[in-house]
């Protein structure tokens, strides 16, 4: 899915208890006129809208079932605009496959209790029918969530907001197609991967690749395309006096084939570990993957090195909440200072990087075989959100977060991606409370306090949140 296609589909529907309507005549205009807001605003989300209309009973709600399910919404708004019977929106419920968000939104933020009709009363009483489909949902197995304020209550737009947010990444993860090439790095039994269950909680595809499959497109890189693409290297990082000319140009001609393998094979997002031995092709183009991997993860397509898919589609998630999201790991606790140092030797998110990210040359990459070009950055300080994909025992995952801030600090010059991460606590309790939340040895590093936005998402999927 390309990136221009992440847009989420959101289903809207309003509607309220039509014996109301020949009893207050002014009703149902004010009821409709709330609706047209509601869709209004929605509409300026970056999202399509499949909208419904008013319904007003059963059969009218059935109707609007039909044809939000023919929407193939990721999210759908039920817009309680005064009481009406559950009947009205189990339908929609069941038969969309879509999660449903239902919205309680009155005109304004308290009524006039001097001057109020029943009828008037009745344009507030969206919240009376909110436990009734609550509690019908719940005895039916369909997830209840809802928003409640007022038209204009910013606090519950913004709330509304992470929701369609939230729509956009159950998108990209239903029609996801996620590279994996390679082969697992010996022992890390933690990045171990089953496919099957990547499948079964986000949906999409995974294409499974070896590296032939980057080495016949590499092989037909031209010189003129690895001149452009070194010039794009020039222009995106500053190149370290250690970076050798030669390797740059490897670096360049394998971005340009990963390029090709990702348009080729329509990939969101990659992870890859090839180990190779003595300074074959195979071992050189994995030692040539950081420069096009970062680059590609600066596009909005994640690569992750050491075959850790479970990290890669972390990273699309923080991705497509605007966090950026980077291949990050624990390199050093600083007592001293109370930082967790942490960052990964190799593809990072160009995007959220402090400065004009570094280009350093590198001997060689220690654990791997190889060498070459690196990329050495820090993440922009300030708030940021780790995200890990764990999984339990059973088989089930979890989004595992923790929010804190990248502060200043010395650094390593290493070609690693280095942050120093302050969680307000001492940091080798942080760390204790980290590793047994069952998070993998790789997480996404992202911009901004994101728990909320990621909690949404897991209501979305049906998974758990671990806060630590």
């Amino acid at each position: 899915m390309s990136t221009s296609t992440r847009r989420p589909t959101i289903g809207l529907v309003a509607g309220g208890l039509g014996a109301y309507w020949p009893q207050f005549p002014d009703l149902l205009p004010t009821l409709k006129k709330s609706a047209s807001y509601v869709g209004e605003r929605l509409r300026g989300f970056d999202a399509e809208i499949v909208d419904a209309g008013f319904v007003s009973d059963a059969q009218e709600a059935a109707t609007a079932a039909e044809k939000l399910r023919a929407g193939d919404c990721d999210l759908i708004v039920g817009f309680l605009t005064t009481y009406m019977t559950a009947t009205m929106l189990m339908p929609i419920a069941q038969r969309s496959g879509a999660p449903v968000l239902l919205i309680n939104l009155q005109p304004t933020a308290s009524m006039d209790h001097a001057t109020v009709d029943t009828g008037q009363w009745l344009a507030y009483c969206g919240a009376c029918p909110l436990p009734e489909m609550a509690n019908a949902f719940r005895r039916a197995g369909v997830e209840f969530r809802s928003v409640s304020g007022h038209l204009h209550d910013e606090r519950a737009w913004t709330k509304i907001g992470r929701w369609v947010s939230a729509a956009s990444v159950r998108r990209v993860l239903r029609h996801g197609r996620h590279g994996l090439m390679g082969h697992l790095y010996p022992g890390m039994y933690d990045v171990s991967t089953d496919l099957t269950m990547v499948n079964a909680h986000f949906g999409g595809h995974v294409e499974v690749l070896e590296f032939d499959d980057l080495r016949v497109r590499v092989e037909k890189v031209t010189d003129s395309e690895v001149s452009e693409k070194v010039a794009e290297a020039e222009s995106v990082f500053e190149l370290d006096s250690s970076v050798n000319r030669e390797d740059l140009e490897w670096g360049a001609r394998v971005a340009v084939g990963l390029d090709r393998l990702v348009a080729d094979f329509d990939l969101d997002s990659l992870a890859y570990y090839h180990r190779g031995l003595d300074g074959e092709l195979h071992e050189r183009l994995g030692a040539g993957m950081i420069l096009g991997a970062s680059l590609l993860t600066a596009r909005g397509i994640p690569a992750a090195g050491e075959y850790e898919l479970r990290t890669s589609i972390a990273m699309l998630v923080m991705d497509v909440l605007g966090a950026g999201g980077s291949f990050t790991e624990l390199q050093a606790l600083d007592f001293e200072r109370g930082h967790v140092e942490m960052g990964h030797d190799g593809p990072a998110h160009l995007r959220i990087s402090s400065r004009r990210p570094l280009l350093r040359g590198l001997g060689v990459y220690h654990g791997k075989r190889g060498w070459g070009v690196s990329v050495e950055f820090d993440v922009a300080h300030g708030p940021v959100t780790l995200l890990g994909l764990g999984q339990d025992r059973d088989g089930r995952y979890s989004f595992i977060v923790s929010e804190g801030e990248v502060v200043a600090g010395p650094l390593m010059r290493i070609g690693n991606t280095t942050s120093r991460v302050d969680f307000g606590r001492d940091p080798g309790e942080w760390t204790d409370e980290w590793a047994a939340s069952g998070v993998a040895h790789h997480w996404a590093l992202g911009v901004g306090h994101r728990v909320a936005e990621i909690e949404a998402v897991a209501s979305l999927l049906g998974i758990a949140v671990v806060e630590v």
